[in-house]
């Protein structure tokens, strides 16, 4: 068998409409030919995001809880932004999320994932990234909205997962980058 990977497919838009221009993100609705006929499907478009695996030397996840409305809870999520910078790279985007949401800075950055976060209903992908070797930056960055009353904490990377497997953290982007991160971190420990 092949590399295990998912496949792009180029079918032929017989119509692209804008149903919804929203201040974040769009709904657009498509029609493609496919196999002998045709389809319709609405979707969000979405610019991407690029999140943070934060861990530090004692090997804590920083998570931070804000008001999330369309789910209507104060949900726990790791740092995380959107692409809505011209030209900049998810990396940079990542970096920027990082110190702007919780006022950190990281020297060791790599790449862990990038997923679709609901390849029926939106085009959006996020970049996630693990940081590490942490460092406190101040900044004068304001924040508003659900970002006002953000609540910060540092958990064992432990408890957020037994958290993610018990249900309590539901958070698709918060679940799949603490697990990447583990099995990153647990590979590491295999191979010294």
């Amino acid at each position: 068998m092949e590399e295990l990977r998912d496949e792009g497919v180029d079918l032929e838009v017989i119509a692209s409409d804008l149903v919804y221009e929203g201040a974040v993100w769009d709904v657009r609705s498509d029609t493609v030919r496919y196999g002998d006929g045709e389809m319709t499907r609405q979707y969000v478009d979405h610019p991407g995001a690029a999140a943070v695996v934060a861990i530090d030397d004692d090997e804590r996840v920083v998570l931070i809880q804000q008001y999330r409305h369309p789910i209507k809870e104060r949900d726990w999520e790791i740092p995380a932004g959107l692409l809505d910078v011209d030209g900049e790279p998810p990396l940079e985007t990542a970096k920027r999320e990082l110190t702007e949401e919780v006022d950190l800075e990281a020297d060791r950055w790599q790449h862990l994932i990038s997923m679709h976060t609901t390849p029926g209903g939106n085009d959006e992908i996020v970049h996630v990234f693990l940081a590490r070797s942490l460092r406190a930056v101040e900044t004068d960055y304001e924040r508003e909205h659900e970002e006002s009353d953000m609540r910060v904490e540092r958990v064992l990377l432990a408890d957020v997962i037994d958290g993610v497997l018990a249900g309590r953290l539901r958070n698709g982007i918060l679940a799949t980058g603490v697990l990447a991160a583990a099995e990153v971190l647990r590979r590491e420990a295999a191979t010294h």
